[in-house]
């Protein structure tokens, strides 16, 4: 039996630490409780939206597009539903109002004040808002019915079961009839299933910073925030069957699709001349990059062809001209930074990394400096006839120069028209304990104890977490917590900023989704992550700030102004025997990225000899390959194959041979997951890029799944394979549905593994100071660094301490190849202070005494106080205790 009810207030886990279940769950539970339309209504968020709209298509459920706005005046809720295009542009409008004081001091909460409501309440339609904080004055109810209207203002009636809620409901109905408008019937949903009901109220703890025991009063003590059938809501407002048909009535009305086109347009997008544009531009440096006689020039030329066709189907011509015309800006920008005269100027602005390293245009544009046809790298990852998202390009660029470059990007193209991406830090295991047991009450050092003892990237299985750290098996309240934090992990925990990700348009982006104020000023943020930015149609530009790229430029930079050598990294023997035996006995304490204990563990089993083998060294340490069960059995058959070389290695089909030949019959490349369901499974290479997105999104074991059938029923009828062939191999591939790399990522990453350790093996000094002024980065600290270089004292690396008369604010190296400490390693002295003190003694000379040194330095008693305990004005004085004497510190 059909009933007449539509939920048109919801709350998905983008109400952050309020929702409790993410938007394909109440999705799905909605299809499953016979809902044919959901509302979604995060408080002062679109964060969700696109998920949602996604998650609707899936389940056959229609998808309604809203917010939940908090107004200025009092505290109070308006619950705000799109109705058409101009709806959602007036949405994004008041959600981006709502944050824009998001970096103020303090950080206040989003609000809007009404009159934003009002001049934008266009296409939209305005309830009155929820049962605790909706709007109720008569006055401000005739405001919203002024400024919206008869048919897009209705009085919001809800049932949490709370004392007085049926006398409200009656008086707001009163008040509704005074008004002339009818009212409709919501939930207020929080979560998609009773059993999530426990973690909403750790949540509203959480959020409140109290225990669940002190936080009653603000809980909601029951479950009528549960996502309910139709037929209990309309139960439950039996009362108010009005309310019901009008919410009904108001979804038939609400069908504006975010899927549908939003109007996003990339500069160069509509380009007409694009195609030529680019076939020009790649055909002016094919010779320079495979000049007649080149041994890989005719596979490159149909390559290139091929790419041009495809490009020109897909009509991405000017996606690529785009990145090249950023590479441009980046030249410039670096040009500025580094210097005309310096060696730094003989590296390329940045680097490609990610799939598109695999695209022989990238290379031929600038846009990748790895060969693709050498190195044999997959296209399909990265750009193939059935593409449905447009591909990503990714950048990496020194600290310094990204730094200058984004502000560049947004004067080029618009403020208006560009935003950095957002990121959606999930709960993870450790994080998800240490907070939920606040709530719990749980004692604090045994709350430490099995944080610690978790796995950083585990996959959720606190309850041996909590065994492993305790000792034992705990009840009560430990148990409370397995199942809270079990089911925390991988909900959105709060909104970040993506690491580099940027959009641009040729439209103001506000139109499209929410911007808000991002960390630094004169940037903005867009309310989407990259899967959401992507499902959208929008162009990402991904421009990565690299530490080990600005520690290698210092590096050069060092070694010139030491040894008075200029290094081009792009021309060294790429077959250098010390390096490779350095990275063979795992001697790489910080180089890029084989540096991890992990990493240094499987070095001196795998043995490394070629840019190729550190292609899959710099892979194989990643959660894909290791929870796909890779990793020993690629180190096994390579100490076989170098034991004995006609050792055959084994392959669970035949036709896997080709595919997974060199990393020895196992899943390490990303890619590799694309090529085997192509060559077991006969996909397209569309189904398997399918495939391999539902592995990169979060929460995607459904989505996985969901190609099982097809990639077994695929392997028999392309191979005629058996269901436990095909099973075994189906589990290879779902294993590897954790974070990996793909091949040409891997030879980006690769390369520069090798460049960084063939510095750190002939030029020791200057990578250890470059690395010491480029901190943090990489795995280890400071002294962990400086006390590994100095291990072999045969090597002679010296290190000095800091000395006000000698350092800069910097680490230097000295013309006798000794490591000098800057006086900025000083803790607790302030940066300022510092530069004044090092820019007085350039100026004025060295200090001749403690008083000369406080008189001229321009620091404060605070820093030379630091400054004089780390030993830095030992040469003052005769020693650090008569340093300290003379400022008045020791006794």
């Amino acid at each position: 039996m059909f009933v007449a009810y539509a939920e048109l207030h919801c709350h998905s886990a983008f109400s952050f630490l309020d929702g409790a279940s993410q938007p394909d769950e109440l999705m799905a539970a909605a299809a499953r409780n016979g809902h044919d339309v959901l509302a979604l209504t995060d408080h002062n968020s679109l964060s969700g939206s696109m998920e949602f709209a996604q998650a609707a298509r899936a389940e056959g459920v229609r998808a309604i597009h809203g917010a939940e706005i908090d107004l200025e005046q009092g505290g109070r809720h308006l619950t705000l539903l799109v109705e058409d295009e101009q709806g959602w542009h007036n949405l994004c409008r008041i959600v981006t109002r709502a944050h824009v004081h998001d970096r103020d001091h303090g950080d206040p909460p989003p609000a809007v004040p009404l009159e934003s409501i009002e001049d934008h309440a266009a296409g939209l339609v305005c309830l009155s808002g929820c049962a605790d904080h909706g709007v109720r004055d008569e006055p401000t109810l005739r405001r919203l019915l002024a400024a919206f209207g008869r048919d897009h203002f209705r009085v919001e009636l809800q049932r949490p079961f709370q004392r007085h809620d049926r006398a409200m409901n009656r008086r707001l109905a009163r008040l509704a009839e005074q008004l002339g408008v009818p009212c409709v019937a919501s939930g207020n949903v929080h979560a998609h299933a009773r059993s999530r009901a426990p973690l909403q109220d750790a949540f509203v703890a959480l959020r409140h910073h109290q225990t669940l025991d002190s936080s009653e009063p603000v809980r909601r003590g029951n479950s009528a925030h549960v996502l309910a059938t139709p037929e209990a809501m309309a139960a439950r407002f039996e009362d108010h069957p009005a309310a019901v048909m009008e919410g009904r009535a108001l979804a038939e009305r609400l069908r504006f699709d975010l899927t549908q086109d939003l109007g996003y347009r990339y500069p160069g997008a509509e380009d007409v001349k694009a195609d030529a544009a680019l076939a020009k531009l790649c055909r002016a440096r094919f010779d320079d990059r495979y000049p007649p006689g080149n041994a890989y020039r005719d596979a490159a030329l149909g390559r290139l062809e091929e790419e041009l066709r495809v490009i020109a189907a897909l009509g991405l011509a000017g996606f690529f001209l785009l990145h090249r015309d950023l590479l441009e800006l980046a030249r410039e920008v670096a040009a500025e930074v580094r210097g005309a005269d310096t060696v730094r100027s003989l590296l390329p602005p940045g680097r490609g990394r990610g799939s598109s390293v695999s695209s022989i245009i990238c290379y031929l544009t600038g846009l990748s400096h790895i060969d693709p046809i050498a190195n044999e790298l997959f296209l399909g990852r990265f750009l193939n006839e059935e593409l449905t998202a447009l591909p990503d390009i990714d950048l990496d660029f020194p600290r310094d120069v990204r730094e200058k470059l984004i502000p560049r990007i947004h004067d080029r193209y618009g403020r208006e028209r560009s935003a950095l991406v957002a990121a959606f830090p999930t709960f993870k295991v450790r994080g998800a304990i240490r907070e939920l047991a606040k709530v719990l009450g749980l004692p604090p050092g045994e709350i430490e104890r099995v944080a610690r003892g978790a796995e950083p990237f585990g996959t959720g299985d606190v309850h041996h977490d909590v065994e492993v750290g305790l000792g034992s098996h705990r009840e009560g309240r430990w148990a409370w917590l397995v199942k809270l934090a079990q089911e925390a992990y991988g909900l959105p925990r709060h909104l970040s900023q993506h690491s580099g990700g940027m959009i641009v348009s040729t439209r103001p982006l506000v139109d499209c989704c929410p911007v808000l104020p991002a960390a630094m000023e004169g940037r903005q943020l867009c309310q989407w992550d990259k899967d959401s930015c992507a499902d959208a149609g929008f162009l990402k530009i991904d421009l990565l700030g690299l530490g080990m790229l600005s520690a290698v430029e210092r590096c050069v930079e060092s070694i010139a102004r030491t040894r008075g050598e200029r290094v081009d990294l792009s021309r060294i023997p790429f077959d250098d025997a010390e390096t490779y035996r350095a990275i063979q006995a795992a001697d790489t304490m910080g180089v890029f990225q084989i540096e991890s204990r992990a990493q240094m563990a499987s070095l001196r089993r795998t043995q490394p000899e070629s840019l190729d083998d550190l292609t899959i060294q710099v892979a194989i340490v990643r959660p894909g390959p290791i929870v796909g069960g890779a990793v020993n059995p690629y180190i096994a058959h390579r100490q076989k194959k170098r034991e004995d070389p006609s050792f055959q290695v084994p392959y669970a089909h035949p036709s896997l041979e080709p595919v997974l030949r060199d990393t020895l019959g196992t899943i390490i490349f990303q890619d590799q997951v694309l090529e085997v369901a192509m060559a077991f499974a006969g996909f397209s290479p569309g189904e398997a890029e399918g495939l391999r997105r539902a592995m990169s999104r979060k929460r995607s074991a459904e989505a996985i799944e969901a190609h099982h059938e097809r990639f077994v029923s695929g392997a028999a009828r392309t191979h005629g394979a058996d269901p436990a062939t095909a099973e075994r191999i189906w589990e290879m591939v779902k294993g590897f549905s954790g974070f990996g790399f793909p091949k040409a990522h891997g030879a980006a990453f690769g390369l520069l593994a090798y460049q960084s350790t063939w510095l750190r093996v002939h030029y020791k000094p200057e990578f250890l100071c470059a690395l010491l002024n480029e901190q943090p980065m990489g795995f280890y600290p400071s002294d962990a660094l400086a006390h590994e270089a100095q291990r072999t004292p045969a090597e002679g690396l010296e290190l000095l301490g800091a000395d006000v008369n000698a350092s800069a604010v910097e680490c230097t190296v000295d013309a006798d190849g000794r490591v000098r400490l800057g006086l900025g390693y000083v803790n607790g002295a302030r940066a300022d202070e510092v530069a004044a003190l090092v820019a007085e003694r350039e100026r004025g000379g060295p200090y001749r005494s403690i008083a000369d040194l406080a008189s001229r330095a321009g620091a404060g008693r605070p820093s030379l106080e630091h400054i004089a305990w780390a030993g830095a004005c030992d040469v003052l004085a005769g020693g650090r205790r008569p340093a300290l004497w003379q400022l008045g510190v020791a006794t």
